[in-house]
């Protein structure tokens, strides 16, 4: 099945350029704000700056961006088995940028409040993760166990990781001080709630699309999204221009790929989206998608 949207040059230089983001906004977010204060972050980050801390006492230095690097990797390979391949490469290569962004960037000190730096920590690497996730892909580690759960539950990526890195807070009580476990507590609720707020897959979406070229859009949303579509005969109010309305119901996250299909298909058209509180009826999952697509493909 042949697909419709062309990811251009500028498609591919978005993704690079939230990549590097991520890497950027993680690196300042620990080194400068976390770290100094020790506060650990969530994931597979905060397990590094943990085991970090644990080495440095044992007489050991080794490099925060280069554990998380080492931590990433057996996560990858489930990433790629459950998740698929494109999406594992770019989140494989946000890895490698949060990585080297951490190794690059000096540790330093903004403020010596640690509410402060708790806070603004976990908003700088909530912003890195949201935006992964709106483009298709994660920031590795617990993101990816957390996007697995989410599409299987339709529960929210935020919600899941508040609790798989309810570990890191007791560990960070345990070995460290109950007082930056508490500190931790708030950055990964900040950090959830940004995600959230950026990424919102679990939000449903209703798109009504005035096109003169129904089929050709229909058929492109068809092998794009696989959902259900409603055609409404339409008439321009001034040019009384015959035309029609494509009513789709879709999830915040699949808009992205709605964009691009309409901006490919008919840039002339005239896109309205709105909020969508429930709906009722069949709604398919991505893995129902997923599993549809395969049997389309065979």
């Amino acid at each position: 099945m042949q697909r419709v949207i062309n990811y251009t040059t500028k498609d591919m230089a978005k993704k690079i350029i939230v990549i590097l983001f991520t890497g950027l906004t993680g690196a300042v977010g620990l080194n400068y704000f976390l770290i100094p204060a020790n506060v650990f972050s969530a994931g597979m980050t905060g397990i590094a700056q943990i085991l970090g801390h644990l080495f440095l006492n044992l007489g050991f230095s080794l490099d925060t961006g280069i554990l998380i690097f080492l931590l990433n990797v057996p996560v990858f390979i489930l990433g790629f088995i459950k998740l698929g391949k494109s999406a594992m490469i770019l989140s494989f290569a946000n890895v490698i940028s949060m990585s080297v962004f951490t190794t690059l960037v000096p540790v330093g000190q903004v403020t010596d409040n640690v509410l402060m730096n708790a806070i603004t920590g976990g908003v700088l690497l909530g912003i890195g993760a949201g935006f992964s996730l709106k483009f298709g892909f994660t920031t590795g580690g617990l993101d990816i166990v957390s996007l697995l759960l989410s599409k299987t539950t339709g529960r929210t990526v935020g919600n899941y990781m508040m609790l798989l890195n309810g570990m890191i807070v007791v560990v960070a009580g345990f070995f460290f001080t109950w007082e930056s476990a508490l500190y931790t507590i708030i950055t990964i609720f900040t950090m959830s709630s940004v995600v959230d707020f950026i990424h919102t897959s679990h939000q449903k979406m209703t798109a009504f699309i005035t096109t003169s070229k129904s089929k050709e859009m229909c058929s492109a949303l068809s092998n794009e999204l696989l959902r259900g579509m409603t055609v409404i005969p339409g008439r321009g109010g001034f040019s009384s221009t015959e035309r029609e309305v494509i009513m789709i119901v879709l999830t915040r996250y699949e808009l992205y790929t709605l964009k691009q299909v309409v901006s490919d298909v008919d840039p002339t058209s005239f896109t309205n989206i709105m909020a969508t509180d429930s709906v009722v009826g069949a709604f398919l999952t991505e893995d129902e998608q997923n599993q549809m697509k395969k049997s389309k493909a065979q």
